[in-house]
């Protein structure tokens, strides 16, 4: 019997569905694959243009920040612009006559970084408004005895201080010729402060201490050095370049280095014109001058007084005479201050003159330090390092702020306890209370905080209009407005806004 094979096919028709089901699922795997890939991409562009909105708000808000800063050089031009006007050019203006913390422009605000010089032992809080840069001690004009008593400043700094910018070199001169690539010593004056970087002996941590955004305070993220919670600043928080006034008030001043008998005229005039006949004469006795006239000659008795001996009313000047009557004699002062000791000029006096008062026939008087406003750091420097007679300085002034007119408060100061303080401010044309140039330091944010920028402006108003020659951008340097404004306004207020 013959088996036969018998194949059970399944129907047709349930064949084609298992076919079906098995491309619907590679259909739906496809669809699911490409599905997810859309999605990513979806999400990825969608980063990419949250990223992008962003950066472009932060691109608009550092434009912002930016025109804040330049709408605020502007604000500090009309300021400066407008003291000249109402004849006030070379007097300090005073911060809270002026906006100069998150002032608005538009939706950005600016801050105008300034320094608080007064206090006794270092910077405090960070302090806003212009910065006088008479309160520094000048690069171009410092002795070596002077710039000696800088912080941080080696003596073989100092030196090379004063090789940079002699045109006869010195000792450090060679030393740049054999650098890695090799300069020239400049020989001629310093242009910026920023020049320091390429003198022998200063260094970053040399210029700028423990203050490295430049702020004057000491931020969370700087190293205090020495552990003392005060900040230490290096070099650049004390000099300058841009130290300058003119040797002129309207009318071109009274030269008082060497008084005689053909020069002591324009001073018995000036004298005359504001205390009256009888007390100039007084005056000019005690100046020693008291017989010379316009032309004439001086009184009998004569010899020769010189140097800083302090002895008698001769010790601060110099004077050679002779013979009775027509005897020329010529007296002779190294500043405005020796002037005012010897001739017993009340305060009041002198302020009223004081400005008319020179011991140079230059346009302009370089370097002299604003008394008023310089840290207790850079009047010791006028003073052989004698802090204690600085800070002494520094606390009359603010306890007689109604007396700050001229320099001789500066006497009155001193008195008797700092006798050796004040003939070392004798001998030279050192002090001031007049300052023509300004340093803004401009800081901003832009709408919500954003866009920080900062830039530094130079003002220079010694010409008799308010000019801008410096500029330096900061911004790289970090956030500079304390920790205070970036908790009170930019986090809690600005973002809010």
């Amino acid at each position: 019997m013959k088996l036969m094979r018998v194949e059970l096919q399944p129907p047709c028709g349930v064949a084609l569905e298992a076919a079906r089901g098995r491309n619907l699922g590679s259909v739906l795997i496809i669809v699911l694959w490409i599905a997810f890939g859309l999605v990513s991409l979806a999400l990825y562009f969608a980063d990419s243009m949250n990223f992008e909105m962003h950066a472009a708000d932060n691109r608009a808000a550092g434009m912002s920040a930016e025109q804040a800063i330049e709408g605020a050089a502007r604000y500090v031009n009309l300021l400066l612009n407008t003291q000249i006007a109402y004849g006030s050019n070379g007097f300090i203006l005073d911060p809270t006559t002026y906006q100069n913390a998150a002032v608005p422009v538009g939706d950005a605000h600016f801050w105008l970084i300034g320094r608080d010089t007064n206090p006794p032992v270092g910077p405090g809080r960070l302090a806003f408004g212009l910065v006088d840069e008479a309160s520094k001690l000048s690069l171009n004009q410092a002795s070596s005895n002077q710039l000696i008593w800088l912080p941080r400043l080696l003596p073989t700094a100092a030196q090379a201080i004063l090789d940079w910018r002699s045109t006869n070199g010195g000792a450090t001169a060679s030393y740049y010729s054999m650098l890695q690539p090799p300069y020239l010593c400049k020989g001629a004056p310093f242009e910026t402060v920023a020049e320091l970087r390429l003198v022998f002996g200063v260094n970053m941590d040399v210029m700028v201490g423990e203050d490295v955004n430049l702020n004057g305070v000491l931020d969370p993220g700087e190293n205090d050095d020495n552990g003392n919670r005060m900040l230490d600043p290096g070099l650049l928080e004390y000099v300058t370049v841009y130290s300058r006034e003119p040797n002129s008030s309207g009318a071109a001043r009274v030269n008082i280095s060497s008084l005689g008998s053909s020069s002591v005229g324009p001073l018995r005039s000036l004298l005359s014109t504001n205390f009256g006949t009888a007390r100039a004469n007084q005056i000019l006795a005690n100046l020693g001058l008291g017989g010379v006239a316009g032309g004439g000659g001086a009184t009998g008795g004569g010899g020769t007084t010189s140097g800083r001996s302090g002895q008698g009313n001769g010790g601060r000047s110099s004077g050679t005479g002779g013979g009775a009557g027509g005897a020329s004699m010529t007296v002779t002062f190294r500043s405005p201050l020796a002037f005012y000791v010897r001739s017993k000029m009340t305060a009041l006096e002198f302020g009223q003159i004081f400005t008319n008062l020179a011991v140079t026939t230059n346009t302009f008087i370089d370097g002299r330090v604003n008394v008023n406003t310089a840290s207790a750091t850079v009047l010791a420097c006028l003073l052989n390092g004698d802090l204690a007679a600085a800070q002494q300085l520094v606390s009359y002034r603010l306890a007689n702020a109604n007396v700050l007119t001229s320099i001789a408060w500066v006497a009155d100061a001193l008195g008797q306890g700092y006798s050796a303080d004040l003939q070392a401010l004798e001998a030279g044309d050192y002090i001031t209370t007049q300052s023509y140039q300004f340093s803004a330091d401009i800081a901003a944010v832009g709408p919500f905080g954003r866009g920080y920028r900062r830039v530094k402006f130079i003002f220079d108003t010694s010409s008799g209009t308010s000019q801008i020659i410096y500029r330096q951008d900061l911004s790289h340097l970090g956030w500079a407005l304390g920790q205070d404004v970036r908790d009170q306004w930019v986090l809690r207020k600005g973002i809010t806004s």
